[in-house]
């Protein structure tokens, strides 16, 4: 009978002792609580509760507020969202995090002016702050603001060098930036069996970003062979969104062998989640008949590092040939500085050795490797050196060496 008693006791002040161990709680370990409802179980109706809880015990505790802001606009909450953070703003609050919550919820819901007056009195304030400095740079590129873009992203890369999503995001603002850029650049190519005359080309190009994308205008002189050549290209990087964007390209020659005489390209690159990007698209070169290559490529920012890796494919009636090249660089300061290396197997029409793909020679096996360094003076002034080693074999089981050098000048105004 003693038993059955105790039993009921314990059933009945069970629950008495839950909630009395609840109320003894402070706001700090609700708070713990809370974050790890909404972090490790996803359950953001008990964390908004939870948070709730800790706000009656502490009233004026910042962080629970901020957290409960963010939570209710995680929530898709809105409304609730913005009467947390106005209340908040009415009471001068200065905190970074804040700022940061504040300034995400109107750039998630289309108020870039509200978003930006935001964050501007937040690094204001906070004139270190990453996260602040990177969501003004999103906020301005979302907004077309490109320039204000480059400075917020620039600014953040210098603080920190090593910043993986502004890195990536640095490439992205700098192909907005510049209206118009001249260029030009020189390739000598040396042979040790293969020809017995240096190649030397010369290119001059000009590019205008419009409002649909960029537009670029090229001219190539070669002197290959002994013999001379031009050739004369369009090319076009048409934007489709902020993730999604085209490359399209043509080009003419007269001089059949120095060049092909037509050449058409297309690409789909996209800017994929967490600093990845893509791209997927086919190459065709016309000399004596077609020869179509088919592309694909994944790249990487991390930290001051970029990885890509791209392939050609080029089917033919025996096998599909194959080319790869892979590509890392080291970004010293902005997104035109850098120290690059290349290493890679066979031909590609992106290559001033195109011409080759012409015969059998494409088949046959190709190694290369390379370093390249750009460096960018006063922001409008870009020059760049690369110099890459091939060793191929132009017959069967005859290989000879060769030596590409380039150097390149832009200047953008």
């Amino acid at each position: 009978m003693k038993k059955f008693l105790y039993f009921l006791l314990c059933i009945f002040l069970f629950p008495l002792s839950s909630v009395c161990q609840e109320t003894d709680l402070t706001a700090d370990s609700l708070f713990i609580k809370a974050r790890k409802q909404a972090f490790e179980l996803k359950d953001y109706t008990q964390a908004i509760k939870t948070s709730k809880q800790a706000l009656q015990k502490a009233p004026k505790y910042t962080d629970i507020s901020i957290f409960l802001g963010r939570l209710y606009a995680w929530s898709n909450q809105i409304d609730s969202a913005r009467q947390i953070f106005e209340q908040l703003n009415s009471q001068n609050i200065q905190d970074e995090d804040f700022y940061l919550a504040y300034g995400s919820l109107e750039y998630w819901n289309d108020q870039p002016l509200k978003a930006t007056a935001l964050v501007d009195k937040g690094i204001l304030l906070h004139p270190t702050s990453q996260d602040l400095l990177l969501l003004k740079s999103k906020i301005d590129y979302s907004n077309d603001a490109y320039e204000s873009a480059e400075k917020s992203v620039d600014r953040l890369l210098k603080l920190n060098p090593k910043h993986t999503e502004a890195r990536a995001l640095s490439k992205s603002i700098q192909e907005y930036v510049a209206k118009n850029a001249l260029g030009i650049n020189y390739n000598f190519v040396h042979f040790d069996k293969q020809f017995e005359n240096n190649w030397h080309i010369v290119g001059l190009s000009y590019k205008r970003v419009t409002p649909i994308g960029s537009i670029i205008f090229k001219t190539n002189y070669a002197n290959k062979f002994a013999d001379n050549g031009l050739q004369f290209e369009l090319e076009a990087y048409p934007r489709l969104s902020k993730i999604f964007y085209l490359y399209v390209g043509t080009g003419y020659s007269n001089n059949v062998g120095i060049f092909p005489r037509y050449r058409t390209g297309v690409s789909l690159y996209a800017n994929l989640p967490f600093s990845f990007e893509g791209e997927l698209g086919y190459r065709q070169l016309y000399f004596s008949k077609n020869i179509w290559m088919y592309t694909a490529s994944i790249g990487k920012y991390y930290q001051n590092f970029w990885f890509n890796l791209k392939t050609y494919l080029t089917p033919n009636q025996e096998n599909i040939s194959q080319s790869y090249t892979g590509t890392i660089r080291y970004y010293t300061k902005g997104a035109n500085d850098y120290l690059g290396f290349v290493i890679g197997t066979g031909l590609s029409p992106e290559e001033n050795r195109s011409n080759l793909l012409d015969n059998a020679t494409y088949k046959l096996k190709t190694f290369k490797v390379g370093a390249e360094y750009n460096l960018s003076i006063n922001r409008t002034n870009l020059f760049s050196l690369s110099t890459t080693y091939y060793n191929q074999e132009f017959k069967p089981k005859e290989k000879g060496n060769q030596l590409d050098i380039t150097f390149g000048y832009i200047k953008t105004f």
